[in-house]
């Protein structure tokens, strides 16, 4: 256990200042300033994310955003859109050449994680890797199919994940449900009709579960940040050295979030 890497707890923000935050782990370590950073998280708000490449146009309806009070963020890795409530978020900045960082983005994906698999054994989930046998046509809803690598317990997806490498640092942020509303879920994307909404909600129910779900027990955010914190701890193998973001960090990242992030809806609504 001879390197160290940064914990960064940061707790609850609104979407924006969350994915300026990612972004801004990304830079500084890229530029040297930062050893590699493990960050957990929250969200302030019931949030949507949707994928760097994502097109919303055509899939998600902006109306029970409103309705719901949820904020809006594009994120820079790419996937389908996320409902982030009620979750755990972790992201994970370290350099493309560091030894152990497969140049893959599947591998580098299972070698990373491998402390969520052990964080939800801490929780007493007896999660698996999911290894698709074919190639799998694209939903605009996370949760609502797994790919390469991501959780299932029972062959429902409990986690998801996205990557993204630039600057030679590859940023990994993944979404851990404590507990998932599936009636705003579906009233955050467009169906052609209301009984293929339903329909879909229903499918979905089979599909997907939370950490409460699986163990019908309630646990507060600090309990499943914990078990996480261990879980990477254990697989990843080195010393963790509390972070904090310095004035002047907060600043750089409120300019990005504001100049980036900060996002009602599209333009096009």
């Amino acid at each position: 256990m001879g390197e160290t890497w940064n914990i960064l707890r940061t707790g609850f923000h609104d979407a924006h200042i969350n994915m300026a935050l990612d972004e801004s782990l990304l830079n500084w370590h890229s530029q040297g300033l930062i050893l590699p950073t493990l960050r957990f998280y929250g969200w302030k708000e019931p949030s949507l994310s949707v994928g760097h490449f994502q097109k919303v146009e055509k899939a998600i309806y902006f109306p029970g955003l409103k309705k719901h009070g949820c904020q809006y963020v594009r994120r820079l890795t790419g996937g389908s859109a996320v409902l982030h409530n009620h979750e755990l978020t972790y992201s994970i900045v370290v350099s493309e050449e560091h030894p152990e960082i497969p140049q893959t983005i599947q591998e580098a994906y299972y070698v990373l994680s491998q402390g969520v698999l052990e964080g939800y054994k801490n929780l007493s989930i007896e999660a698996e890797y999911f290894i698709p046998k074919q190639k799998s046509k694209r939903t605009a809803v996370c949760f609502e199919r797994p790919t390469f690598y991501e959780l299932v317990v029972d062959g429902k997806k409990i986690s998801g994940h996205a990557q993204t490498r630039k600057k030679g640092v590859l940023l990994q942020h993944g979404s851990i449900p404590i507990q998932m509303d599936i009636d705003m879920l579906f009233d955050l994307f467009i169906f052609p009709n209301e009984r293929m909404r339903d329909m879909n909600k229903r499918a979905f129910r089979h599909k997907a579960a939370s950490i409460e779900q699986l163990t019908g027990r309630t646990f507060t955010y600090d309990e499943v940040e914990e078990a996480f914190y261990h879980g990477f701890q254990s697989t990843l193998d080195v010393q963790f050295k509390s972070f904090e973001l310095t004035d002047s960090q907060w600043d750089e990242v409120y300019q990005l979030a504001n100049k980036k992030y900060k996002e009602t809806v599209p333009s096009f609504i």
